[in-house]
């Protein structure tokens, strides 16, 4: 295994005048009147966030930041059947020695970065709490990770990457938290390696399958147990998405490449496309344009282009129908109301050993982002003392 390599971002002089200069160039489509976001990014949004990206936004401003507070390096990673990659990730350690060794794992539209605000919190020690030792790692094709070169890099792959990653850095039993992708990722590093080095997973989109006639006994109950009101507003919440939330993930999984072109060559496209999901996918979250602007031009100054990031749904499509096997390790779940797919909790339980669960009153799909302090704090709880996962990882209770 590779030893690592420091890193910090530091985007090349040319690569921010070009931006500039397609932004100067950058032209708007129409909007039809009153359309608010009924079709999409609006129009004044677009065009308020592109200004300021263009006159008023200070990217070395913000890489400094990001490279102040992030302690970040590379690593290759060997990946069997498929070429060695350079991963990219954050590592910070709790001043705790016995603290718990935690893989963060991001999805899309999100990245190494979502880890910011958690970050301190999760690695802070205290008597009262558990303290971990945090990796976040951008998934092969985002942030600064190279992106694979061959087809057929699945579910199995990014499992392998994320466990590898893991076991070079010296933690050899560790657990995970993970949303959009990282839920999928970490539910199969939790099938292929738990028990033996993965002890325990935690999500903030709960997956599960939903009950048909060929299971009878759960087929009826799913018809006769009654829907609470948290449980229709999520159903509702899931439908909306199925019917008016869903259209870019049939592009990005059959046609990636296509739109690749646009979200490669046009700054502004890149910008509406994630824009979208970042709004309509929180719960009234208050974004800054800063905000919003670091958010993108991560994936514009990405180490393979935005176009790496969309082939992950092409090559996971099939393992989205089908979960696979269960996995049997202790699990976390948490509810966020604005998650675009909220499934009933009971489902959940039935197909995962499920010792912590938490429903919450706000937040979204992007909770390390939106509600930091109460992620952290159902992590903390469902490694506390007392808890089922406890001292789940042998010599490492998270206390001091």
């Amino acid at each position: 295994m590779s030893s690592e390599t420091p890193f910090q971002i530091n985007v090349p002089d040319e690569k921010l005048s070009t931006l500039r200069a397609k932004l100067e160039l950058a032209n708007f489509p129409d909007e039809l009147q009153d359309a608010g976001w009924k079709y999409g990014s609006p129009l004044v949004d677009v065009k308020r966030l592109t200004e300021r990206w263009r006159n008023q936004y200070d990217w070395r401003k913000h890489e400094r930041k990001i490279n102040e507070m992030l302690p970040m390096f590379t690593r290759n990673i060997d990946v069997d059947g498929f070429d060695t990659l350079n991963i990219h990730y954050v590592h910070k350690k709790s001043e705790t020695v016995d603290a718990i060794p935690l893989l963060f794992c991001h999805g899309w539209p999100g990245s190494f970065w979502e880890v910011t605000k958690i970050l301190p919190l999760l690695t802070a020690s205290a008597p009262e709490h558990p303290s971990f030792h945090v990796v976040a790692l951008s998934l092969p094709g985002y942030g600064f990770s190279e992106a694979p070169r061959k087809q057929g890099f699945g579910l199995n792959q990014y499992a392998e990457v994320a466990h590898k990653l893991m076991i070079a850095l010296g933690y050899n039993e560790y657990v995970t938290q993970g949303g959009d992708w990282g839920c999928f990722i970490t539910r199969k590093m939790a099938s292929v390696y738990g028990g033996g080095h993965h002890k325990a997973w935690h999500t903030n989109i709960p997956m599960a399958k939903v009950p048909t006639w060929k299971s009878p006994l759960s087929f009826l109950s799913f018809l006769l147990t009654p829907w609470s009101t948290e449980e229709k507003a999520g159903i509702e919440r899931t439908k909306w998405f199925r019917t008016k939330g869903q259209g870019y993930f049939a592009q990005q999984s059959t046609q990636p490449q296509t739109l690749g072109y646009g979200l490669t060559d046009s700054p502004v496209g890149l910008l509406a496309w994630i824009y979208e999901k970042l709004v309509l996918w929180t719960d009234n979250y208050n974004w800054s344009d800063d905000e919003v602007l670091t958010w993108i031009s991560l994936y514009w100054f990405s180490r393979a282009g935005p176009a790496a990031s969309l082939r992950i749904y092409f090559e996971l499509r099939e393992d989205c129908e089908d979960l696979g096997r269960d996995p049997t390790i202790p699990m976390g779940a948490s509810y966020f109301p604005k998650e675009p797919i909220i499934l009933r909790a009971a489902w959940v339980r039935k197909l995962n050993n499920v010792v912590f669960e938490s429903h919450h009153k706000s937040g979204g799909h992007f909770a390390a982002t939106e509600r930091p302090e109460e992620l952290v704090q159902d992590l903390r709880k469902m490694f506390a003392k007392g808890s089922p996962a406890f001292a789940i990882v042998p010599g490492r209770t998270g206390y001091a």
